[in-house]
Protein backbone atom coordinates (compact mmCIF):
# COMPACT_ATOMS: atom_id res chain seq x y z
CA UNK A 1 0.00 0.00 0.00
CA UNK A 2 1.32 3.44 -0.96
CA UNK A 3 -0.19 6.65 0.39
CA UNK A 4 1.05 10.13 -0.50
CA UNK A 5 0.37 13.02 1.88
CA UNK A 6 0.61 16.40 0.16
CA UNK A 7 -1.06 19.09 2.23
CA UNK A 8 -0.59 22.82 2.40
CA UNK A 9 0.28 24.33 5.76
CA UNK A 10 -2.52 25.09 8.19
CA UNK A 11 -1.55 28.73 8.60
CA UNK A 12 -0.70 29.73 12.14
CA UNK A 13 -0.93 26.14 13.29
CA UNK A 14 1.01 23.47 11.35
CA UNK A 15 3.52 23.44 8.54
CA UNK A 16 3.02 21.22 5.51
CA UNK A 17 5.69 18.87 6.88
CA UNK A 18 3.95 18.64 10.27
CA UNK A 19 0.63 17.76 8.63
CA UNK A 20 2.32 14.99 6.64
CA UNK A 21 4.13 13.63 9.70
CA UNK A 22 0.91 13.59 11.74
CA UNK A 23 -1.00 11.79 8.98
CA UNK A 24 1.82 9.29 8.60
CA UNK A 25 1.65 8.53 12.33
CA UNK A 26 -2.09 7.84 12.09
CA UNK A 27 -1.70 5.55 9.08
CA UNK A 28 1.12 3.55 10.63
CA UNK A 29 -0.89 2.99 13.80
CA UNK A 30 -3.28 0.94 11.65
CA UNK A 31 -1.02 -0.26 8.82
CA UNK A 32 2.58 -0.36 10.11
CA UNK A 33 3.93 -1.61 6.79
CA UNK A 34 2.26 0.99 4.57
CA UNK A 35 4.54 3.12 2.42
CA UNK A 36 3.71 6.72 3.31
CA UNK A 37 5.33 9.49 1.29
CA UNK A 38 5.13 12.97 2.80
CA UNK A 39 5.43 15.84 0.32
CA UNK A 40 5.96 19.47 1.34
CA UNK A 41 3.77 21.57 -0.96
CA UNK A 42 2.53 25.17 -1.22
CA UNK A 43 0.44 27.18 -3.63
CA UNK A 44 3.05 29.70 -4.74
CA UNK A 45 2.63 31.93 -1.70
CA UNK A 46 3.95 31.54 1.81
CA UNK A 47 6.05 28.39 2.19
CA UNK A 48 6.83 27.99 -1.51
CA UNK A 49 10.58 28.52 -1.16
CA UNK A 50 10.84 26.00 1.67
CA UNK A 51 8.69 23.42 -0.13
CA UNK A 52 10.70 23.44 -3.32
CA UNK A 53 14.08 23.69 -1.59
CA UNK A 54 13.29 20.65 0.54
CA UNK A 55 12.05 18.62 -2.43
CA UNK A 56 15.10 19.45 -4.52
CA UNK A 57 17.60 19.14 -1.65
CA UNK A 58 18.60 22.78 -2.04
CA UNK A 59 19.60 25.46 0.43
CA UNK A 60 18.35 28.78 1.75
CA UNK A 61 20.63 31.77 1.19
CA UNK A 62 20.49 35.30 2.55
CA UNK A 63 21.29 38.53 0.75
CA UNK A 64 21.23 42.23 1.61
CA UNK A 65 18.74 43.98 -0.68
CA UNK A 66 16.44 47.02 -0.73
CA UNK A 67 12.97 46.96 0.77
CA UNK A 68 10.03 48.66 -1.01
CA UNK A 69 11.23 52.07 0.24
CA UNK A 70 14.86 51.34 -0.73
CA UNK A 71 16.03 50.72 2.82
CA UNK A 72 18.53 47.89 3.39
CA UNK A 73 16.99 44.58 4.45
CA UNK A 74 18.12 40.97 4.64
CA UNK A 75 16.03 38.71 2.43
CA UNK A 76 16.23 34.98 1.82
CA UNK A 77 15.59 32.77 -1.18
CA UNK A 78 16.31 29.19 -2.21
CA UNK A 79 18.86 27.63 -4.53
CA UNK A 80 18.81 24.07 -5.87
CA UNK A 81 21.43 23.43 -8.53
CA UNK A 82 21.06 26.17 -11.12
CA UNK A 83 17.51 26.95 -9.98
CA UNK A 84 16.62 29.89 -7.76
CA UNK A 85 13.34 29.93 -5.88
CA UNK A 86 12.30 33.46 -5.01
CA UNK A 87 9.32 35.06 -3.30
CA UNK A 88 9.15 38.74 -4.17
CA UNK A 89 7.49 39.40 -0.81
CA UNK A 90 10.85 38.71 0.86
CA UNK A 91 12.14 42.01 -0.55
CA UNK A 92 9.08 43.87 -1.84
CA UNK A 93 6.29 42.61 0.41
CA UNK A 94 3.50 44.54 2.08
CA UNK A 95 4.32 43.19 5.58
CA UNK A 96 7.70 44.97 5.38
CA UNK A 97 5.91 48.32 5.72
CA UNK A 98 3.77 49.77 8.48
CA UNK A 99 0.27 50.84 7.44
CA UNK A 100 1.45 54.45 7.50
CA UNK A 101 4.35 53.69 5.13
CA UNK A 102 2.26 51.97 2.47
CA UNK A 103 2.24 54.09 -0.67
CA UNK A 104 2.44 52.46 -4.12
CA UNK A 105 3.37 55.83 -5.63
CA UNK A 106 6.69 55.62 -3.77
CA UNK A 107 7.43 51.90 -3.49
CA UNK A 108 9.70 49.92 -5.80
CA UNK A 109 10.44 46.30 -6.73
CA UNK A 110 14.16 47.04 -6.98
CA UNK A 111 14.94 44.66 -4.12
CA UNK A 112 13.37 41.73 -5.96
CA UNK A 113 15.67 42.48 -8.89
CA UNK A 114 18.62 42.51 -6.50
CA UNK A 115 17.68 39.02 -5.31
CA UNK A 116 17.56 37.81 -8.91
CA UNK A 117 20.96 39.37 -9.67
CA UNK A 118 22.46 37.75 -6.58
CA UNK A 119 21.22 34.38 -7.81
CA UNK A 120 22.59 35.12 -11.28
CA UNK A 121 26.00 35.79 -9.74
CA UNK A 122 25.76 32.45 -7.91
CA UNK A 123 25.26 30.66 -11.22
CA UNK A 124 21.48 30.30 -11.33
CA UNK A 125 19.85 30.40 -14.76
CA UNK A 126 16.42 29.00 -13.97
CA UNK A 127 14.04 30.99 -11.79
CA UNK A 128 10.81 30.05 -10.04
CA UNK A 129 9.24 33.24 -8.71
CA UNK A 130 6.24 33.81 -6.47
CA UNK A 131 4.83 37.32 -6.84
CA UNK A 132 2.14 37.42 -4.16
CA UNK A 133 1.91 39.85 -1.25
CA UNK A 134 3.62 42.84 -2.87
CA UNK A 135 3.66 46.41 -1.56
CA UNK A 136 4.27 47.79 -5.04
CA UNK A 137 2.57 49.04 -8.19
CA UNK A 138 5.58 49.95 -10.33
CA UNK A 139 4.90 47.36 -13.07
CA UNK A 140 8.18 45.67 -12.20
CA UNK A 141 10.23 48.63 -13.45
CA UNK A 142 12.25 48.70 -10.24
CA UNK A 143 13.11 45.03 -10.62
CA UNK A 144 14.05 45.54 -14.25
CA UNK A 145 16.30 48.45 -13.30
CA UNK A 146 18.20 46.18 -10.93
CA UNK A 147 18.64 43.72 -13.81
CA UNK A 148 20.23 46.33 -16.07
CA UNK A 149 17.24 47.79 -17.90
CA UNK A 150 17.29 51.57 -18.28
CA UNK A 151 14.29 53.84 -18.60
CA UNK A 152 14.28 57.34 -20.13
CA UNK A 153 11.76 60.18 -20.09
CA UNK A 154 10.56 62.39 -22.98
CA UNK A 155 13.68 64.53 -22.68
CA UNK A 156 15.91 61.45 -22.93
CA UNK A 157 16.90 61.82 -19.29
CA UNK A 158 17.64 58.62 -17.42
CA UNK A 159 15.10 57.87 -14.70
CA UNK A 160 17.25 57.08 -11.70
CA UNK A 161 14.75 55.40 -9.41
CA UNK A 162 11.65 53.69 -10.79
CA UNK A 163 8.56 53.68 -8.59
CA UNK A 164 4.84 53.65 -9.21
CA UNK A 165 4.93 57.41 -9.45
CA UNK A 166 7.57 57.44 -12.19
CA UNK A 167 5.85 55.03 -14.61
CA UNK A 168 4.08 57.81 -16.50
CA UNK A 169 7.46 59.49 -17.16
CA UNK A 170 8.84 56.47 -19.04
CA UNK A 171 9.07 57.17 -22.76
CA UNK A 172 11.78 54.72 -23.81
CA UNK A 173 13.27 51.42 -22.69
CA UNK A 174 16.93 50.54 -23.22
CA UNK A 175 17.86 46.92 -22.53
CA UNK A 176 21.26 47.00 -24.21
CA UNK A 177 23.06 46.86 -20.85
CA UNK A 178 21.19 43.80 -19.57
CA UNK A 179 23.84 41.14 -18.82
CA UNK A 180 23.91 38.07 -21.09
CA UNK A 181 23.31 35.86 -18.06
CA UNK A 182 19.97 37.57 -17.44
CA UNK A 183 19.00 37.15 -21.09
CA UNK A 184 19.88 33.46 -20.93
CA UNK A 185 17.82 32.85 -17.80
CA UNK A 186 14.35 31.31 -17.88
CA UNK A 187 11.60 32.52 -15.56
CA UNK A 188 8.47 30.74 -14.38
CA UNK A 189 6.18 32.98 -12.36
CA UNK A 190 3.51 31.81 -9.93
CA UNK A 191 0.46 33.87 -10.79
CA UNK A 192 -2.95 33.01 -9.35
CA UNK A 193 -4.94 35.99 -10.58
CA UNK A 194 -6.15 36.77 -14.10
CA UNK A 195 -5.92 40.53 -13.58
CA UNK A 196 -5.05 42.40 -16.80
CA UNK A 197 -2.29 45.00 -16.81
CA UNK A 198 -4.50 48.08 -16.66
CA UNK A 199 -8.09 49.22 -17.10
CA UNK A 200 -11.12 48.99 -14.77
CA UNK A 201 -10.19 45.45 -13.70
CA UNK A 202 -6.45 46.07 -13.87
CA UNK A 203 -3.67 46.09 -11.31
CA UNK A 204 -4.23 49.56 -9.84
CA UNK A 205 -8.03 49.52 -9.38
CA UNK A 206 -8.05 45.99 -7.97
CA UNK A 207 -4.95 45.88 -5.75
CA UNK A 208 -3.50 49.38 -5.18
CA UNK A 209 -6.06 50.39 -2.50
CA UNK A 210 -4.84 47.64 -0.17
CA UNK A 211 -1.31 48.93 -0.70
CA UNK A 212 -2.19 52.42 0.48
CA UNK A 213 -3.57 54.16 -2.62
CA UNK A 214 -6.51 56.57 -2.39
CA UNK A 215 -8.98 56.85 -5.31
CA UNK A 216 -7.05 59.67 -6.99
CA UNK A 217 -3.78 57.72 -6.79
CA UNK A 218 -5.48 54.63 -8.20
CA UNK A 219 -6.61 56.65 -11.21
CA UNK A 220 -3.13 58.12 -11.73
CA UNK A 221 -1.44 54.73 -11.39
CA UNK A 222 -3.81 53.17 -13.90
CA UNK A 223 -3.15 56.00 -16.37
CA UNK A 224 0.60 55.51 -15.87
CA UNK A 225 0.33 51.78 -16.51
CA UNK A 226 -1.64 52.36 -19.71
CA UNK A 227 1.11 54.73 -20.84
CA UNK A 228 3.84 52.23 -19.96
CA UNK A 229 1.99 49.46 -21.78
CA UNK A 230 2.25 51.51 -24.97
CA UNK A 231 5.99 51.98 -24.46
CA UNK A 232 6.42 48.23 -23.89
CA UNK A 233 4.41 47.47 -27.02
CA UNK A 234 6.58 49.81 -29.08
CA UNK A 235 9.78 48.19 -27.81
CA UNK A 236 8.82 44.51 -27.56
CA UNK A 237 5.89 44.29 -29.99
CA UNK A 238 3.81 42.76 -27.22
CA UNK A 239 0.45 44.08 -26.05
CA UNK A 240 0.44 43.13 -22.38
CA UNK A 241 -2.80 44.95 -21.47
CA UNK A 242 -5.15 41.95 -21.93
CA UNK A 243 -2.70 39.22 -20.86
CA UNK A 244 -4.28 37.32 -17.92
CA UNK A 245 -2.03 37.84 -14.90
CA UNK A 246 -0.10 40.78 -16.38
CA UNK A 247 -1.54 42.95 -13.62
CA UNK A 248 -0.51 40.61 -10.82
CA UNK A 249 1.62 42.20 -8.09
CA UNK A 250 1.10 45.70 -9.44
CA UNK A 251 2.07 44.80 -12.98
CA UNK A 252 4.97 42.53 -12.05
CA UNK A 253 3.42 39.73 -14.11
CA UNK A 254 3.49 41.94 -17.19
CA UNK A 255 7.13 42.90 -16.68
CA UNK A 256 8.17 39.26 -16.41
CA UNK A 257 6.07 38.28 -19.42
CA UNK A 258 7.11 41.04 -21.82
CA UNK A 259 10.66 41.86 -20.78
CA UNK A 260 11.95 38.53 -19.43
CA UNK A 261 9.82 36.19 -21.59
CA UNK A 262 8.50 34.43 -18.51
CA UNK A 263 5.73 31.87 -18.42
CA UNK A 264 2.91 32.65 -15.99
CA UNK A 265 1.54 29.61 -14.15
CA UNK A 266 -0.83 28.93 -11.31
CA UNK A 267 1.26 28.80 -8.16
CA UNK A 268 0.37 25.25 -7.22
CA UNK A 269 1.20 24.03 -10.73
CA UNK A 270 4.60 25.73 -10.60
CA UNK A 271 5.36 24.02 -7.30
CA UNK A 272 4.07 20.57 -8.31
CA UNK A 273 6.03 20.68 -11.56
CA UNK A 274 9.19 21.77 -9.73
CA UNK A 275 9.05 18.90 -7.23
CA UNK A 276 8.09 16.30 -9.89
CA UNK A 277 4.83 15.52 -8.13
CA UNK A 278 3.40 13.47 -10.99
CA UNK A 279 6.30 11.04 -10.61
CA UNK A 280 6.00 10.95 -6.82
CA UNK A 281 2.38 9.79 -6.88
CA UNK A 282 2.84 7.08 -9.48
CA UNK A 283 1.56 3.77 -8.10
CA UNK A 284 -0.15 5.40 -5.10
CA UNK A 285 -3.36 3.90 -3.74
CA UNK A 286 -4.43 7.15 -2.13
CA UNK A 287 -3.44 10.81 -1.89
CA UNK A 288 -4.26 12.87 1.19
CA UNK A 289 -4.27 16.65 0.87
CA UNK A 290 -5.57 19.50 2.98
CA UNK A 291 -5.39 23.11 4.07
CA UNK A 292 -6.45 25.19 7.04
CA UNK A 293 -9.89 25.84 5.58
CA UNK A 294 -11.59 23.79 2.90
CA UNK A 295 -14.34 25.92 1.35
CA UNK A 296 -15.45 27.49 -1.92
CA UNK A 297 -12.04 29.14 -2.29
CA UNK A 298 -10.43 25.69 -2.42
CA UNK A 299 -11.81 25.19 -5.92
CA UNK A 300 -10.08 28.33 -7.19
CA UNK A 301 -6.60 26.95 -7.69
CA UNK A 302 -5.45 26.43 -4.13
CA UNK A 303 -3.16 23.60 -3.06
CA UNK A 304 -5.83 20.95 -2.54
CA UNK A 305 -7.34 21.63 -5.97
CA UNK A 306 -3.96 21.34 -7.67
CA UNK A 307 -3.12 18.08 -5.92
CA UNK A 308 -6.55 16.66 -6.77
CA UNK A 309 -6.19 17.54 -10.46
CA UNK A 310 -2.83 15.77 -10.73
CA UNK A 311 -4.04 12.65 -8.92
CA UNK A 312 -7.20 12.47 -11.03
CA UNK A 313 -5.07 12.13 -14.16
CA UNK A 314 -3.63 8.95 -12.69
CA UNK A 315 -7.01 7.76 -11.35
CA UNK A 316 -5.88 7.95 -7.73
CA UNK A 317 -8.54 8.77 -5.11
CA UNK A 318 -7.91 11.89 -3.03
CA UNK A 319 -9.29 12.88 0.34
CA UNK A 320 -9.00 16.34 1.85
CA UNK A 321 -8.75 17.33 5.51
CA UNK A 322 -9.16 20.79 6.94
CA UNK A 323 -9.06 22.63 10.21
CA UNK A 324 -12.42 23.99 9.12
CA UNK A 325 -14.63 22.50 6.40
CA UNK A 326 -17.47 24.34 4.66
CA UNK A 327 -19.11 22.11 2.07
CA UNK A 328 -20.47 24.02 -0.92
CA UNK A 329 -21.63 23.02 -4.37
CA UNK A 330 -18.30 24.05 -5.90
CA UNK A 331 -16.38 21.90 -3.40
CA UNK A 332 -18.70 18.92 -3.89
CA UNK A 333 -18.24 19.05 -7.65
CA UNK A 334 -14.44 18.90 -7.34
CA UNK A 335 -14.44 15.13 -6.98
CA UNK A 336 -12.73 14.38 -3.69
CA UNK A 337 -13.27 10.85 -2.38
CA UNK A 338 -14.02 12.47 0.96
CA UNK A 339 -13.61 15.76 2.84
CA UNK A 340 -13.11 15.65 6.60
CA UNK A 341 -12.62 18.20 9.39
CA UNK A 342 -9.89 17.36 11.87
CA UNK A 343 -12.00 18.65 14.76
CA UNK A 344 -14.61 16.27 16.18
CA UNK A 345 -16.16 18.92 18.41
CA UNK A 346 -16.12 22.69 18.72
CA UNK A 347 -13.29 24.20 20.72
CA UNK A 348 -12.11 27.81 21.11
CA UNK A 349 -10.11 29.01 18.09
CA UNK A 350 -7.00 29.62 20.16
CA UNK A 351 -7.11 25.98 21.27
CA UNK A 352 -7.76 24.62 17.78
CA UNK A 353 -4.78 26.58 16.42
CA UNK A 354 -2.30 25.17 18.92
CA UNK A 355 0.34 23.17 17.09
CA UNK A 356 0.37 20.03 19.24
CA UNK A 357 -3.42 19.98 19.48
CA UNK A 358 -3.81 20.30 15.71
CA UNK A 359 -1.17 17.66 14.93
CA UNK A 360 -2.81 15.22 17.33
CA UNK A 361 -6.18 15.83 15.68
CA UNK A 362 -4.74 15.07 12.23
CA UNK A 363 -3.30 11.81 13.56
CA UNK A 364 -6.60 10.82 15.20
CA UNK A 365 -8.66 11.77 12.13
CA UNK A 366 -6.51 9.79 9.68
CA UNK A 367 -6.33 6.80 12.03
CA UNK A 368 -10.12 6.78 12.37
CA UNK A 369 -10.65 7.04 8.63
CA UNK A 370 -8.24 4.20 7.92
CA UNK A 371 -9.92 2.00 10.52
CA UNK A 372 -13.35 2.72 9.10
CA UNK A 373 -12.09 1.95 5.58
CA UNK A 374 -13.30 5.39 4.55
CA UNK A 375 -10.12 5.90 2.58
CA UNK A 376 -11.25 3.56 -0.21
CA UNK A 377 -8.06 1.55 -0.10
CA UNK A 378 -7.22 -2.09 0.37
CA UNK A 379 -4.13 -3.83 1.57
Amino acid sequence: MKIVVASDSFKGSMTSVEVAHSAQTGIHQVYPDAEVVGVNVADGGEGTVEAIVQALAGEIVEVLVSDPLMRPITAHYGIAGDTAIIEMAAASGLPLLTPEQRNPWLTSTFGTGEMIMDAIHRGCRRFLVGIGGSATNDAGTGMLQALGFRFYDDNNHLIQHCTGGRMADIARIDDSAVPPAVREATFTVACDVDTPFCGPEGAAPIFAPQKGADPEMVMRLDYAMASLAQVIQQHYRVNIVPIPGAGAAGGMGGAFYACLHASLKKGIDMVLDAIHFDTIIQGADLVITGEGKVDSQTAKGKTAAGVLARAKKQHIPVIAIGGCVEISESVTKMGFAGIYPILEEKVPLEVAMQREFAMNNVTKTIKRLVKEKDLLITQ
